[in-house]
């Protein structure tokens, strides 16, 4: 090959890296063609919840294999958690500069090479490693999977769009510890991971094909990296004090100078987003009433989903329900979360209003709560109660969403779909770290868990109601021209 060939294509090869394919023409123009890239979104919707259902099942393999202390192994949570939370937010800003499309795809690319890079991985640290670059791929997915919903949906649709992506991710939540058990005790732990990379090759094919290329952009000169390390030492530092708060019975001096490092970094955050140029988040995107509102009702809702998750089975095995019994019991939660976010759009009155929807959802919410404070926790009265709540949080939190994405203008799509993630992974944290602190105060604990626990979770849905009392500023409006 002629010299100024290669030298060519070397010079045009990053421009085609980073160049977003349109869908074909006989796709774009057929009437299911936003039903279809949806169902692609899915497909990282599933795997993120999955994934997160099934790593912690593999801990005693961990201990085993890799002779490692337990404090040790959790790292490969912990890694994976703290990455994806810093990153979600600068994941969303580059989306909106470069592509969503484009990002998203990446994102799974990364996400499946660093599982096959997890499944081979030959020492506990290299395992942690890849967890962090499996964490940043699954950045880019998730801060484009609500946007790419957002800007897919026709008008009127984008409220049940948000709940098929909501059952996915309810779906794989429930089939985590079904799936991750039976892996783990028949293949090994290493197949937890290995699973990652058919699926993803999967999802990277049909992402190419359906989903649309982004029409609106929101590109800046320059990026906010004073912002995006202080948005990282915040959120580090703050799961890592309610990790150490959750796994003591007392506060101690780490936790403390965690909790100091949280608050001052966010002190910082603000400060500098308020003063930079171009601003990692913009404070525009959180001026809307419904915005603001709507990330403060997401975060209490997960905080409520995930709180429970730790709850009940403490208390089954600690009243002598095996794991695979407590495991059935726990399904009914996303079982029903999943029924409700996939069927919610087409059971209530089409003219209902998102704030409608989400005061059912809460009401439903704090019904269960009462519900579990009243009964007995054995594993004959607890489906009820937690089919109730799933319910009710499959009602909330796709209405609730959609108000979020409706209020923040398109070209920041990528933007208010990683805040609405981030929302979603600091409560998901907030109600596993919570609920098990609480568990530790006096009086309560694993047979006794009445009082402070469900008081904590009842709070958490309070103030979930009370995010909805402002009513959307605009109806749901149409997201723009269909995309390519």
């Amino acid at each position: 090959m002629p010299s100024d060939v290669r030298a060519e294509r070397t010079v045009r090869l990053p421009g085609a890296l980073m160049r977003e394919r349109p869908r074909p023409e006989r796709i774009r123009t057929h009437p299911a063609a936003w039903r279809l890239a949806v169902a692609t979104v899915c497909f990282g919707a599933f795997m993120g919840q999955l994934d997160a259902g099934i790593v912690s099942l593999t801990y005693a393999d961990l201990r085993t294999g890799f002779g490692a202390s337990l404090t040790a192994v959790t790292w490969v949570s912990l890694a994976y958690l703290l990455t994806l939370v810093a990153l979600l937010l600068p994941a969303g800003r580059i989306s909106d500069a470069h592509g969503r499309k484009l990002l998203y795809l990446y994102g799974f690319v990364v996400f499946t090479a660093a599982s096959a890079g997890c499944a081979l991985a030959p020492t506990l640290p290299v395992l942690i490693a890849l967890r962090v670059v499996q964490a940043a791929g699954a950045a880019l997915m998730q801060a484009n999977s609500v946007a790419l919903v957002a800007t897919s949906a026709p008008p009127g649709r984008l409220r049940a769009a948000l709940g098929v992506q909501a059952t996915a991710q309810a779906l794989g939540l429930a089939l985590g510890p079904l799936a991750g058990g039976a892996l783990v005790t028949t293949l090994g732990w290493r197949w937890i991971f290995a699973l990652n990379v058919p699926v993803g090759l999967v999802a990277v094919v049909a992402g190419h094909f359906l989903l649309p290329r982004t029409r609106q952009r929101h590109v800046t000169p320059g990026f906010d990296l004073r912002g995006t390390a202080l948005l990282a030492l915040a959120t580090t530092s703050a799961l890592l004090a309610l990790s150490a708060l959750s796994a003591a019975p007392a506060p101690h001096r780490p936790a403390a100078a965690a909790l100091l490092d949280a608050a001052g970094a966010g002190a910082g955050f603000v400060r500098r987003q308020r003063r930079a140029t171009h601003p990692l988040l913009p404070p525009e995107l959180l001026r809307p009433r419904p915005v603001r509102a709507g990330l403060a009702g997401a975060l209490c809702g997960y905080l409520v989903l995930f709180g429970p998750m730790v709850l009940v089975p403490l208390v089954l095995i600690a009243h002598g329900t095996d794991a695979l019994g407590a495991g059935l019991v726990l399904v009914w939660l996303p079982a029903g979360f999943a029924t409700a976010a996939a069927t919610a759009d087409r059971t209530l009155p089409r003219g209902w209003s998102p704030r409608a929807r989400c005061l059912l959802g809460a009401g439903l919410v704090l019904a269960a709560l009462a519900a579990l404070y009243v009964l007995p926790f054995t594993a004959a009265t607890l489906p009820p109660a937690l089919v109730l709540l799933g319910l009710g949080l499959g009602v909330f939190l796709p209405a609730n969403n959609a108000v979020i994405m409706a209020a923040v203008p398109a070209r920041c799509s990528g933007t208010g779909g990683g805040l609405v993630n981030m929302a979603r992974a600091t409560g998901s944290a907030l109600g596993v770290a919570l609920v098990t602190l609480a568990l530790r105060l006096p009086g309560t604990g694993a047979r006794t868990p009445h009082g402070p626990v469900l008081v904590l979770l009842a709070s958490a849905a309070v103030a979930l109601a009370a995010t909805v009392r402002t009513p959307p500023t605009r109806p749901l409006p149409r997201r723009g021209r269909r995309a390519a």
